[in-house]
């Protein structure tokens, strides 16, 4: 599989220094463009059929202050956010029309983010990556996901730091409630002779948590050797750190929640989650000619962890074979349960673009093996011959997936532009041995997925465009998914459909989409979570996700403009048929669990001068249910909060350039709400079943504040 990377790698340098010899123009905008070329076979431009959105470096450092990146987009239309310790840092998830983070494609520069195995994003092993980030574009909907796992619900496209011309730096502090606190240095050479950069940044954040005891300690980095010319851009980027969070996954029981919703029912002290985390990235982007463009990306992750656990003895549900016959009746125990992972990416494309038309194809392959494991580090009665780390489960996991793609641009007539995409993708996906519950999983399966996508932009003058597309994903099951379910799990199918109209003006801008997201076999969530806090799905025959999305921006003034986006939808399961106890139910028609049908923010922003920023935000999440039944026990109820944020800049004349405050309360009006949950409601019925449920509560009134020294 490695020499397989490195002959694709080979082969594309062959063809680019051959291409090199041929006459090319060069001016200033190739140069700008360069940066862009990374992701400019996932990005989409203003005018495309796609709906989506756009974050700045500016508009993310206006409100990074130690939060995670799930938490800095929480007011993007369609998107709810969340985090297990109910401060924005740690374990955060970010939600989008109503569907997780297994269906968020995330990409880096390019480069598949989600766990190849999982699928899901774990932004705790990204602290304040933020800070080192450019852009990011969110596409709701399948969007033009190229590389990675299928869309089912958005693209997250991010791009990390561009070159700078100019050497400089920033320290960074921030403060806050429950001991929130962020530290980070960023330094730029700027260009040197002209060609080269070299930058990069060193960040440590802490926090207690809202909730007691739920900790979270990171460290990160981010580094980067760039080279450029007039029509070559080299990046060579590490970036990585490490994580300590302690255990709040499974939340607080309805009683719990009463009585102190701040309260940890867990009391082993190291009930720990440990996970080391490196990426290197190496991107060439060449400018051929007037027309052509080429970019390669090669990419290897490095991955290694484990959550510590105290394990007390059961005499109903407890045995020594759930240890490998390691402990002896009646023995407590102390477990970890490691992750070991390496992922290799490679990606090859070329852009050709003449007279409107615009073309980009590549490939993308990448590789991904893991071994699962768990040890005994401690035991109140080892069984004879037993020694501490001896290993109780072991799993071992392999994943390839290589796609091969082709999209267009091109205009129709002098109003309508006209888009086409068409991917292949190709999954093989192995794993053998015991889960940590020592169950047998042994799994070979192969998918092949063919996945279009088109659209028209009709522009009706210079302020005002319609748009209409259609896409098409599949999705494989993940692990979780044979855990639960077997192989009687199936892949999923999504057809897409988005219906919008675009109009900018110089005082008022808005964005209005309708869109209607038809499944076939969708792994819903049951609402009920495994043994290490994951949300478990399960194939539903029928369902849909229909909804309108607005998104405007009014200028009052120079100094004043308010801000205003509103997502209505319906989620639903068009015939659920659930297993409840052993006997099969119909239930009909009912809505998708943790898919609330109202979503909305409003913001007004007050900037008097180019110094000073204040801005007034409220969100409000209408009602969802936890589980798929429309159980009145399951429901969560609907929640408003409102934020303060605040932004001033001291220019300076000597040391250094300037120095920026910032603030945030969050949470406002102290609002007292959960936005995140689970319940077994759907796996059994028993008098316990309600009782059986999590609630994830998140912070009330608190604050950031943090100052940035500009240099």
């Amino acid at each position: 599989m490695k020499n397989s990377i490195f002959l694709i790698a080979l082969l594309l340098a062959t063809s680019l220094t051959a291409a090199q010899q041929a006459p090319v123009e060069r001016d200033s905008t190739k140069i700008q463009i360069l940066d862009e070329v990374l992701v400019q076979s996932i990005r989409v431009k203003p005018t495309a059929p796609i709906t989506h959105s756009n974050i700045s470096k500016k508009e993310l450092q206006q409100r990074n202050l130690g939060q995670d990146i799930p938490i800095l987009l929480n007011y993007l239309p369609s998107v709810v956010s969340s985090s297990d310790a109910g401060a924005g840092v740690g374990y955060t998830y970010l939600r989008v029309r109503g569907s997780d983070a297994t269906r968020v494609n995330v990409t880096i520069n390019g480069i598949p983010y989600n766990d190849a195995e999982s699928q899901g994003t774990f932004w705790v092993n990204l602290g304040d990556f933020a800070s080192s980030v450019e852009n990011i574009q969110l596409q709701r909907g399948v969007g033009t996901s190229t590389n990675g796992s299928a869309a089912f619900g958005a693209s997250l496209n991010i791009l990390t730091d561009a070159i700078s011309q100019n050497a400089g730096g920033q320290i960074s502090n921030s403060f806050g409630s429950y001991g929130t606190r962020k530290h980070s240095l960023k330094f730029t050479t700027g260009l040197l002779n002209d060609h080269f950069e070299f930058a990069g940044r060193l960040s440590k954040i802490y926090s207690d948590g809202y909730v007691d005891r739920a900790f979270t300690d990171i460290k990160s980095y981010f580094l980067q050797a760039n080279y450029r010319d007039e029509n070559t851009l080299v990046k060579a980027l590490m970036f990585g750190g490490k994580e300590k969070t302690y255990q709040a996954w499974y939340g607080l029981s309805i009683d719990e929640l009463e009585e102190d919703r701040t309260q940890n029912p867990y009391t082993y002290d190291n009930e720990t989650d440990n996970y080391w985390q490196d990426h290197y990235q190496l991107h060439w982007n060449e400018t051929l000619n007037s027309n052509w463009s080429t970019n390669l990306g090669l990419n290897y992750t490095r991955g290694k962890g484990y959550f510590e656990q105290f394990k007390e003895w059961d005499p109903i549900f407890s045995s020594t074979e759930d240890f490998n016959n390691l402990i002896k009746e009646n023995s407590d125990a102390i477990v970890r349960r490691w992750l070991d992972n390496h992922f290799y990416v490679a990606n090859a494309n070329a852009t050709y673009q003449k007279n409107g038309l615009e073309i980009s194809s590549g490939i993308s392959y990448s590789d991904y093996t893991n071994d699962h494991y768990g040890e005994l580090i401690w035991g109140s009665d080892l069984a004879v011959g037993t020694h501490i780390r001896d290993r109780y489960y072991l799993s071992v996991s392999d994943k390839s997936d290589f796609s091969i793609f082709s999209k267009a641009t091109f205009r129709l007539s002098e109003s309508i532009q006209a888009f086409l995409d068409v991917q292949g993708r190709f999954i093989n996906y192995s794993t053998t041995g015991l889960t940590s519950n020592r169950a047998p999983i042994d799994i070979n399966e192969t998918y092949k997925f063919f996945n279009p996508k088109l659209g028209l932009t009709y522009t009706l003058n210079s302020n005002n465009s319609a748009y209409i597309s259609y896409a098409r994903a599949n999705k494989e099951p993940n692990r979780n998914d044979f855990e639960s379910n077997g192989e009687a799990v199936q892949p999923e199918t999504l057809n897409d459909f988005e219906l919008g109209w675009r109009h900018q003006g110089k005082r008022f801008s808005w964005n209005a989409n309708v869109y209607y997201m038809q499944y076939k076999n969708q792994l819903v969530l049951t609402g009920a979570l495994d043994n290490v806090g994951e949300y478990l799905r399960e194939n539903v025959d029928n369902s849909y996700r229909l909804g309108l999305e607005l998104d405007a921006r009014i200028t009052i003034s120079d100094q004043m403009a308010l801000n205003s986006n509103l997502a209505l939808s319906q989620n639903k399961i068009e015939e659920l048929i659930i297993d409840r106890d052993g006997q099969l139910q119909n239930l009909g028609d009912t809505n998708i669990a943790l898919s609330p049908n109202v979503i909305t923010t409003h913001s007004i922003e007050y900037t008097p001068n180019n110094q000073f920023r204040v801005a007034l935000i409220g969100k409000y999440v209408g009602e969802q249910f936890l589980s798929n039944t429309d159980t009145e026990a399951s429901k969560l109820e609907s929640y408003f909060v409102g934020d303060l944020n605040l932004n001033y800049e001291l220019k300076l004349d000597k040391v250094f350039k300037s120095i920026v405050f910032s603030g945030m309360i969050n949470n406002l009006f102290d609002a007292e709400y959960v936005d995140r949950g689970y319940t077994y409601l759907d796996t059994w019925s028993g008098p316990t079943a309600s009782e059986v449920q999590g609630y994830y509560p998140q912070a009330t009134r608190n604050f950031l504040v943090g100052m940035t020294l500009m240099f």
